[in-house]
């Protein structure tokens, strides 16, 4: 009984930093779709997350213009990681 409760917080915890990956790349987008100002802190930090975040899917499509790029090799980012990251959450609470 302890093991299970164990295993449903590492499940909990697996499931809030995948919402925490997922929502920094959307929020990446977001600003890079609007053109957020790169030369505020807080833009240039969230912009920076959703690109280290999503690197290993960068150049994955290739398309015209970095906002299409971002929109669709970062999007395909967070839907790789939100997949994942639940599967592997609910494997944890079975």
């Amino acid at each position: 009984m302890a093991a299970r409760r164990g295993m449903l917080g590492v499940a909990r915890i697996v499931r809030l930093i995948t919402s925490i990956v997922v929502g920094l790349i959307v929020v990446g987008i977001i600003l890079v779709l609007l053109e957020g100002n790169r030369d505020n802190a807080i833009v240039d930090w969230l912009v920076g997350a959703g690109d280290f975040l999503s690197e290993p899917f960068h150049g994955v499509f290739t398309p015209d213009g970095r906002k299409a790029m971002v929109a669709v090799n970062w999007g395909l980012a967070a839907l790789v990681y939100a997949v994942i990251g639940s599967f592997i959450a609910r494997v944890l609470r079975r």
